[in-house]
């Protein structure tokens, strides 16, 4: 005979976290539970419509916030966003282009452009 496993449960704010969701904007029921890991990957391959909403007009969670505007996590601190921003926000953030953001989106480009470089020394070698 051989024992059962018991199902990895991730807390919600890990289940979040790995959505790229705003977890105090999801229902209730998510932020009291625990999500297995099945649960995890249904929620992946077939979301429910509160997810498929909160990926598209948010709030989002800083970490999606920094990817949509093309900048760091460090640079929104820098210029002082420490909120979390909804798609309509970061749309006119980007239609506006604050100098801060110019700003943090030629840093962005510069470290990823060092990356690059490295990478192919690296390969090169």
């Amino acid at each position: 005979m051989t024992a059962r496993k018991k199902p990895q449960m991730l807390k919600p704010s890990t289940a979040a976290k790995k959505l790229g969701i705003h977890l105090p904007a999801t229902p209730d029921e998510f932020r009291e539970g625990t999500v297995s890991r099945e649960e995890m990957a249904a929620l992946l391959q077939n979301p429910p419509q509160w997810l498929t909403d909160l990926r598209a007009q948010g709030p989002h969670p800083r970490p999606v916030v920094a990817e949509k505007l093309g900048v760091s996590i460090a640079g929104l601190a820098r210029a002082g966003v420490d909120e979390v921003l909804t798609t309509e926000q970061i749309d006119a953030l980007l239609a506006d282009r604050p100098e801060w953001l110019r700003a943090e989106r030629e840093v962005q480009a510069g470290v990823r452009a060092e990356n690059r470089r490295i990478s192919r020394r690296r390969d090169a070698e």
